[in-house]
């Protein structure tokens, strides 16, 4: 019998992606015959002849021509599952000659949509763990590779466990599946051709060298966004994890990991979270004994990974925000989203209150977390802000600075003004919103000289 369950490492994205696990006794009972093995054995394809009749997707112009999209065919697909898991083991420094325990039934059918559900099974046996990947034979080439980087992180995470499967982190599958996408996609993602030129089959590629800077996607991206904190990393959305919000959570989840795998022991770290997962209840108790040289508490995780964000805006920012456009990020950073209910059984309304209204009615946990993101974006901005909101930006970093017990270093912001560091150890909280009022005043009086853009073609 199974039991679905939600993986928070390999979860459900737009209903198009979910884990489902439990307990058998004999093998798995697998659709069609085998149609190919990779080298190694591990993977094993087969086709699913049950199937929905009709018309197939790979056989649309779109499909043919639409280089974000991969065409997969048994043959080319076992080698590709074959050379994923080798790039995954180098991004975690793993021998090669690393022996694998469960065998991964790929299991191939028509795709009718681009939003197709893709699923893995996992099975439990007397030796171990098998699974298998349900893939449409059309399907995106992040989506392709979100699946089978969660699969073989979950294959490895279980050669250690028992009756408990692992959990394997969002961020950690996200990050290292937008880690291949642009590294080596090329050599890895093996699409069939989907057009036939003069008698002789064509396959369109888009390459892009990104050797140099594999984190070139996410910087274009973290250029206009702030990356996400990690409890945000932790507990992604569906929309985020599908792509829906720009881009921001796979860039934050690439950058994330990145920086983790440069630690002293990051790639060790990683392995042995990975390889404990199945004795916890969740992998946040996992990570936390792994890394726990690096960061003794929780908290610390938040803090270093602030200031990760903040150094690597800083080695390219981008262009400078115009007057107006530096207006308008201050005024969305100094304001906190919030459902307010006017009635127990109203329904919540979505509305927007100041820093002040968080200080003032939110509890310490609540405004230490709103606060210390607030704290790390006004950070940010001041690396892009225009000239005229410089020093309000800085003001409106250090009272939050002063309020949440941080020290302020000297820095050098892309206007020029250098802000020294003479922060109280701790100010109060009537302190803190005289401070803020003062700025709110002298930021209106600020805006008002400030004229709308206008765009000239």
């Amino acid at each position: 019998m199974f039991s679905k369950r939600r993986l928070s490492g390999l979860g459900c994205a737009a209903a198009w992606f979910c884990i489902i696990c439990g307990n058998v006794s004999a093998q798995p009972s697998l659709p069609g015959t085998d149609l190919a093995r990779s080298v190694s054995g591990q993977f094993i394809v087969t086709s699913d002849p049950s199937g929905p009749p009709g018309w197939l997707l790979a056989a649309l112009p779109g499909a043919a021509t639409n280089t974000d999209v991969v065409r997969l065919e048994p043959a080319l697909l076992a080698v590709s599952a074959e050379r994923i898991r080798q790039q995954l083991w180098r991004e975690l420094g793993i021998s090669s000659k690393s022996p694998w325990r469960g065998k991964i039934f790929l299991v191939l059918g028509p795709a009718r949509s681009f939003d197709d559900n893709v699923t893995v099974v996992s099975e439990h046996f007397a030796d171990g763990w098998d699974y298998r990947v349900t893939l449409p034979d059309v399907l995106p080439r992040i989506r392709y590779l979100r699946a089978l980087t969660g699969v073989v992180l979950l294959e490895y995470a279980n050669r250690s466990g028992g009756m408990r499967s692992a959990e394997v982190p969002a961020w950690l599958t996200d990050g290292l599946s937008q880690q291949l996408l642009t590294t080596g996609t090329v050599e890895i993602v093996l699409s069939s051709p989907g057009l036939t030129v003069n008698g002789l089959w064509e396959s369109r590629t888009s390459a892009s060298q990104r050797g140099i800077d594999p984190l070139a996607a996410a910087r274009e991206v973290l250029q206009d966004h702030s990356a996400l904190t990690f409890e945000q990393l932790c507990w992604p959305t569906d929309g985020q994890v599908s792509g829906m919000d720009g881009g921001v959570y796979r860039a934050s989840a690439q950058l994330f990991v990145n920086d983790l795998l440069k630690l002293k022991d990051g790639p060790q770290n990683v392995r042995a979270m990975l390889q404990t997962s199945p004795h916890y209840l969740n992998w946040q108790t996992a990570f936390q004994n792994a890394f726990r040289a690096d960061f003794a508490q929780p908290l610390d995780v938040e803090k270093w990974w602030a200031l990760q964000v903040i150094g690597f805006a800083a080695h390219d920012p981008g262009p400078t925000w115009t007057p107006a456009a530096s207006r308008e990020k201050l005024d969305e950073i100094l304001s906190v989203a919030v459902d307010f209910r006017t009635g127990s059984n109203s329904l919540p309304v979505y509305t927007k209150v100041s820093l002040q209204a968080v200080i003032r009615n939110f509890d310490s946990a609540r405004q230490t977390e709103i606060l210390s993101t607030k704290l790390r974006d006004l950070e940010l901005a001041e690396l892009r802000v225009a000239r005229l909101l410089a020093p309000l930006t800085a003001g409106y970093r250090d009272v939050l600075a002063a309020y949440l017990g941080q020290s302020r270093p000297a820095t050098l912001t892309p206007a020029g003004g250098r802000y020294s560091s003479s922060v109280p150890p701790r100010a109060s909280a009537r302190d803190t919103l005289g401070k803020l009022d003062a700025l709110d005043a002298q930021r209106r009086l600020v805006e008002s000289s400030i004229k709308p853009d206008i765009w000239r073609p």
